[in-house]
């Protein structure tokens, strides 16, 4: 049995090894796991809590490397189906001194976007206690939001807490429009969401935490936490009762890489909520496993164990 749940598609992801070049013009690569839920379900896992992946691979060698790393991670395999008809997705990303990395896709009608809502009956959800979901996976195809639409109602069902990261992919979506009608609906099923200032402005309209957090929780029936990601500057947090708090982020020496550190961010927050810290001690780990992220090159593999992360917050404290 495990706490957490999880769906989307994973990805084998080829990082650059030469810097500040155009995707076209690189000639070495490292391969590592990518996705943004795989990246939280490591994330999760890598602090000691248990966690089950619901996605569809293919039969290939992609799939292969994606189900071992999954199991090598000790993250759940129970729910992953595989089939022949489609092809596992993965994506190329640039490596860049300074700024965020192009990345380019190869997912479009791939095994994850052809995932069966069928495959959701399966789910044991006696012991679950938290289902954490993005945005990233409905905008694959129309069969992958309607397997997305088709599991919210049952995690409410069984009265399981739902967080929410909007995680943005424009290049998934037919248009702007649909991508924040179908995200703002979406979030609004969940009982945290997790936005960034970026996400911010393009849902909502605005860049300012305070004007993110309140549109969302009023938008939402059963939203009663939103938490703003600011960048190296922290979070913001407001509640439904009216609750308000700024916890600062953690400067780090390097930012090696700056994919990954909004969902382990989200590993942060909903570990310190499993284990009962106040919203504000969850953000702070939030921010701090957030900061471990940015330090490597691959979009998890930098993610730290719990003593890792207790000595990292112990001696920054100390500064």
């Amino acid at each position: 049995m495990s706490e957490i749940l999880t769906i989307g598609e994973p990805m084998a992801l080829f990082a650059a090894q030469d810097s500040d070049v155009e995707l076209k013009d690189v000639q070495h690569f490292q391969r590592f796991l990518a996705g943004a839920e795989v990246n939280v379900a490591i994330g999760v896992s890598r602090l000691g809590h248990s966690v089950e992946y619901v996605t569809r691979l293919g039969a290939d060698p992609m799939g292969d490397y994606i189900k071992d790393q999954l199991k090598l991670n000790q993250v759940g395999t129970n729910y992953i189906d595989t089939t022949s008809d489609y092809l596992t997705g993965f994506q190329m990303k640039q490596h860049v001194t300074v700024g965020d990395p192009a990345t380019f896709y190869f997912r479009k009608g791939s095994a994850a976007s052809h995932l069966e809502k069928t495959q959701l009956d399966q789910i044991n959800f006696a012991e679950l206690k938290l289902a954490h979901l993005t945005g990233i996976f409905p905008g694959t195809s129309q069969q992958a939001l309607a397997a997305f639409n088709y599991l919210m109602p049952l995690l409410r069902q069984h009265h399981i807490p739902v967080t929410f990261d909007p995680n943005l992919r424009p290049q998934l979506w037919s248009d702007t429009k649909t991508m924040v009608r179908t995200i703002n609906g979406l979030a609004a099923q969940a009982d945290v969401i997790l936005p960034g200032i970026h996400e911010g402005e393009v849902l909502v309209g605005s860049r300012d935490p305070e004007t993110i957090a309140d549109f969302f929780l009023n938008n939402g029936e059963v939203t009663r936490t939103v938490v703003v990601k600011v960048g190296p500057d922290g979070a913001f947090i407001k509640t439904k009762d009216g609750q308000r708090a700024t916890v600062p982020g953690y400067k780090v020496a390097k930012v090696v890489d700056t994919v990954g550190a909004g969902d382990g961010f989200a590993a942060g927050f909903i570990t310190g909520q499993l284990e009962g810290l106040s919203i504000e001690g969850s953000a702070k780990r939030g921010n701090a496993v957030g900061a471990f992220g940015v330090q490597s090159r691959g979009d998890n593999d930098g993610y730290p164990t719990p003593t890792e992360l207790e000595q990292f917050m112990t001696a920054y404290e100390r500064l």
